[in-house]
């Protein structure tokens, strides 16, 4: 019988520590999980060692070898949004998510981060899956980054709005300014400091920054009319188009790395001495939007001298601007730049004046 009373008082006893101890598992256990969540999210250097390498150690199906600084420098001009795009939704012959379903958007972000940086680049990388947003607009560009120099213009940096300050810099056309945001220029780190910009956001946020009040409002694509810059012999309003014109010596383009864009545009540049590089850059007069879809000329006379004709060709990066290159015998010269967009019938007319020495 005392045997059978210690069984029943010990019952209750037992029944409680087995609880406590399921008690204590369970809270482990959801401890455990709640750490494994907090570091789920594996490192770049992780992802490449255990996926990436597959293919990009060898440069296996076409794919960038990690070292090669000029297949990945093409790729990083693209952004680290970009880029991890293309990863998610697969390129090529590369499939979705680099083969491996079970790879985060971040891990993927972050992966790619860790190859740019092992062939030349200086990324940061990603700490959270907001890094990889969706592209931005201009102006949230200019108002998350750009403003912390642009807006006071601190080092030197153009002040947003400020035209009169801006079309100088715009007359070497818009795609050269954004090469410059891209690589860094004076005070400037690469990419304004911020690398998952990519270089449609940078060109949005020069944009913005040239004219803010063209930006376009809430649920409407169509700007308001823009104010009109101080008068620059380099940049013309005709026919509903704003023209920014710029030369520059074409031997000054070999200071670019070799194989850039800047080097190997227009067939490369051209050998001897007297060579300009000619740009012009299009402006839509109402929406200040890039006009990438024209056929645009260059007409070169010196009066009473000589005469010549070329063909411009859309630049490098993107083609909202347009390029070749000229020899002008020293002189001054009319220049009539003739831009005809896609779908219209007539041709568009700006003439300048210009002094080669």
């Amino acid at each position: 019988m005392r045997v059978g009373v210690r069984i029943e008082q010990d019952a209750p006893h037992r029944t409680a520590r087995r609880n406590m101890a399921c008690g204590l598992l369970a809270l482990f256990a959801l401890a455990a999980t709640h750490a494994l969540a907090q570091g789920a999210e594996r490192s770049g250097k992780e992802v490449v060692d255990s996926v990436c390498t597959a293919c990009h150690a060898s440069g296996a199906n076409g794919a960038p070898k990690i070292g090669d600084r000029k297949a990945w420098s093409a790729r990083a001009s693209q952004g680290l949004g970009s880029l991890t795009r293309h990863a998610l939704e697969g390129i090529r012959k590369m499939p979705a998510h680099g083969g491996n379903a079970s790879l985060t958007d971040l891990e993927i972000g972050r992966a790619v981060t860790y190859m740019v940086n092992r062939s030349g680049g200086n990324w940061i990388e990603p700490a959270s899956a907001s890094d990889l947003a969706a592209e931005r607009s201009g102006e949230q560009v200019v108002k998350s980054q750009c403003f912390k120099c642009h807006e006071k213009g601190k080092g030197g940096a153009p002040k947003i709005g400020d035209r009169e300050a801006w079309v100088p810099r715009m007359k070497q056309g818009l795609d050269t300014l954004v090469r410059s945001a891209i690589r860094g220029h004076g005070g400037m780190p690469p990419r304004g400091g911020k690398a998952s910009l990519t270089d449609s956001e940078l060109r949005s946020a020069i944009l913005y920054m040239f004219n803010p009040a063209a930006a376009p409002a809430a649920g409407s694509r169509t700007a308001p009319p823009a104010k009109r810059a101080a008068a620059d012999p380099n940049h013309k309003l005709a026919g509903g188009i704003e023209f920014f014109l710029g030369f520059v010596k074409a031997e000054s383009l070999y200071a670019f790395p070799q194989g850039s864009v800047e080097r190997t545009m227009h067939g490369g540049i051209p050998e001897g001495s007297g060579h300009y590089h000619v740009n012009v850059s299009l402006l839509d007069a109402k929406t200040q939007e890039p006009i990438n879809d024209a056929t645009v000329e260059i007409h070169l006379e010196q009066p009473g001298l000589t005469s010549a004709s070329v063909a411009l060709e859309p630049m490098g990066v993107g083609a909202a601007s347009y390029g070749n290159y000229v020899k002008p015998a020293p002189g001054a010269y009319v220049i009539t730049v003739r831009a005809q967009r896609r779908g219209s019938s007539r041709a568009v007319e700006a003439k300048f004046n210009h002094r080669f020495n």
